[in-house]
């Protein structure tokens, strides 16, 4: 298909899955780690109602991207799931207890703190669980004869600890522009500022970030700083200032939804970068996308139906955000 391999292809795939959730669940999540910032059972009505009707949904990219691995990727799966089960382990239990609350917070009064603590520290740890996940990927896995030689605890270092706090900053980054959107009055301002202090913090994360991950690994020092992938180094700060004074002047003009798509715009920019740190490894810095795919044959029966599904997926999700569109009804919500 127009000159790629098929493991190429599933790879592009996969990482349009994972980045569609990061930015679709992202918010959601982010919407939770907010949840302190609340004043009253009103406000955190009002924040829970803006992405109800949504919040799952959301979550059917990351089923996407993980089956989509296990499918695909057998070995990638089979190695990278040893080497982060316990912080893989520790985000579905969190999205488990989120989702959870997101019912019984509705059917109890006596409970309902219970579960406005849930809701945000489901959403806390999923996305510090998260980005535990990434920094352990970025800063590589041992493999050996195709298999995992780790120790259990090799995922937890100090580099991986800036990428789990990176991360739900990022993701309550995205939550103050989602709220700042789809509500008005009070709530709308504080929800600006926030976005303000929460993006200089996911500023600050990227930088410590960005100038730590070409030390974890001499490919990635070698990639950025050569030839024309250094080209992309000079490309990056500037699509980050450009989506930074976007954000910026939106929030000073009390725009509703330009402050929001910047932010977005900041993990896209990101995760592109990502993207090219990895490049042609799935599991740096050792096994490379075409070493961990499954057999053509499978690859080309998987994707027949993958190409049936994201459209239908795309579609159903598209009509969902249009249908509840616009600002949040206080009157209105989900009961």
């Amino acid at each position: 298909m127009f000159g790629l391999e098929l493991s190429t292809i599933w790879a592009g795939i996969i990482a349009f899955a994972v980045l569609t959730y990061v930015i679709l669940d992202g918010f959601d999540l982010g919407v939770g780690i907010l949840f302190p910032f609340s004043r009253d059972e009103q406000e955190r009505d009002l924040m829970m109602n803006s992405v109800a009707p949504i919040w799952d949904g959301n979550e059917t990219w990351l089923v996407l991207g993980g089956g989509g691995l296990f499918a695909v990727f057998p070995l990638a799966y089979a190695v990278i799931m040893p080497a982060v089960y316990i912080p893989v382990i520790g985000m579905l239990l969190a999205l488990v207890f989120r989702g959870v609350s997101f019912e019984y917070r509705w059917r109890t009064s006596r409970w309902r703190r219970l579960w406005d603590h849930a809701f945000f520290g489901g959403s806390l740890a999923a996305g510090f669980c998260q980005g535990l996940i990434l920094g352990a990927l970025v800063q590589g896995i041992d493999v050996q004869e195709r298999a995992y030689v780790g120790g259990t605890w090799d995922w937890l270092t100090p580099f991986s600890m800036l990428v789990g706090l990176a991360v739900p900053t990022g993701y309550a980054l995205l939550g103050a522009g989602w709220l700042h959107m789809k509500l008005a009055g009070v709530l709308q301002e504080r929800m600006r500022k926030l976005a303000r202090r929460f993006g200089v913090a996911t500023l600050a994360f990227m930088l410590a970030v960005s100038f730590s991950t070409p030390y974890e690994s001499t490919t990635y020092l070698q990639r950025w700083f050569s030839w024309p992938m250094n080209l992309w180094t000079i490309i990056v700060p500037v699509l980050v200032v450009t989506l930074v004074w976007g954000a910026e002047r939106g929030l000073t003009l009390r725009r509703d939804v330009s402050p929001f798509l910047c932010s977005l715009g900041l993990f896209v920019v990101a995760f592109i970068g990502l993207g090219i740190s990895f490049w042609p490894y799935i599991i740096p810095p050792s096994v490379t996308i075409a070493e961990a795919a499954a057999p053509d044959k499978s690859l080309q029966f998987t994707l027949v139906g993958t190409l049936v599904l994201i459209p239908i997926i795309l579609t159903y999700t598209a009509y969902t955000y249009w249908v509840f569109r616009g600002k949040i009804d206080p009157e209105e919500g989900y009961h």
